[in-house]
């Protein structure tokens, strides 16, 4: 297959795929999703992006209609039907089919599943993002479908010809629209706690860990706009760009002051990316 598409355990190129108006997601955007990145036809960092997978799904009340482990079994089943092999793996869970009405329905969740081809980013190529007042509300922790205010912002970077934006509360830096954001400064990793102002990015919690293992040190808090553009380093993390590096801010060069850490903390997270992937 060239694209796959799963609903319900109904399976065929995404194109052809026909889902009810009545679902949920139609309605309200009702639901949750995760999504991951595979190579080889293995799926990176799986069972984490499970695990925040059925988190959200608990926060919206919402119940997963298979198990962990159901859905691991289900999603590495799929990826070895696209005739390609590296993808991008999504998928999502919507409170279920009904009839238009705010209170939850009676019935399953329904479950959706697509993989499109993907081609590995350019981890060495610099970044351009713009800063955007984060107006959000306030359970970004849970990685619902409504995204409105990320679309909006992503619609604002590209017009800007930048590839990502930082979202920040008054001078408080948050996230990014579909990223978390970081700053290297005197060798220290910076990143913003968890907490409902952020997603619990996987790629977060794994360069964490690499920096721990490579001896940088790491403090997760909060950090202002003026930090972020005197640091170091900026960078972003995401499943699909695992740490892109900025040299420019709205329009004013940042970074380029650590390029030996900036190599390090990179080349150890590509070496574990080929080591779990089998590359």
């Amino acid at each position: 297959m060239k694209t796959l598409g799963y609903y319900n355990g109904e399976i065929g190129e995404i194109d052809e795929m026909r889902i009810p108006m009545n679902d949920r997601v139609c309605w309200f955007g009702d639901g949750v999703y995760d999504a991951a990145i595979a190579a080889n036809y293995i799926v990176f960092t799986l069972d984490e992006h499970i695990d925040r997978f059925f988190n959200s799904a608990r926060l919206m009340e919402m119940t997963v209609p298979v198990s962990k482990a159901g859905l691991a079994e289900l999603l590495r089943s799929l990826v070895q039907k696209l005739e390609s092999p590296t993808q991008f793996v999504y998928w999502q869970l919507t409170r279920g089919t009904a009839d238009r009405a705010h209170r939850f329905p009676a019935g399953k969740a329904n479950l959706w599943v697509t993989l499109r081809p993907l081609a590995l980013p350019d981890l060495g190529k610099k970044i351009r993002l713009i800063t955007v007042e984060d107006t959000r509300f306030f359970h970004c922790n849970i990685k619902t479908l409504n995204l409105l205010p990320n679309v909006m912002a992503a619609e604002k970077a590209e017009r800007a010809g930048a590839e990502e934006v930082v979202f920040h509360r008054g001078d408080r830096v948050t996230e990014c629209a579909h990223s978390n954001v970081h700053i290297l400064k005197d060798g220290i990793l910076r990143t913003a706690p968890t907490g409902n102002l952020i997603l619990p990015g996987v790629a977060r919690a794994h360069i964490i860990s690499h920096c721990k293992k490579l001896g940088i040190g790491v403090e997760e808090r909060a950090f202002t706009l003026k930090e972020m553009m005197t640091a170091d380093e900026v960078f972003i993390s995401a499943c699909s760009t695992f740490c892109a590096f900025a040299d420019q801010i709205d329009g004013i060069p940042v970074g380029g002051k650590a390029p030996e850490l900036e190599k390090r903390l990179r080349d150890s997270l590509i070496g574990e990316f080929r080591e779990e992937c089998g590359l």
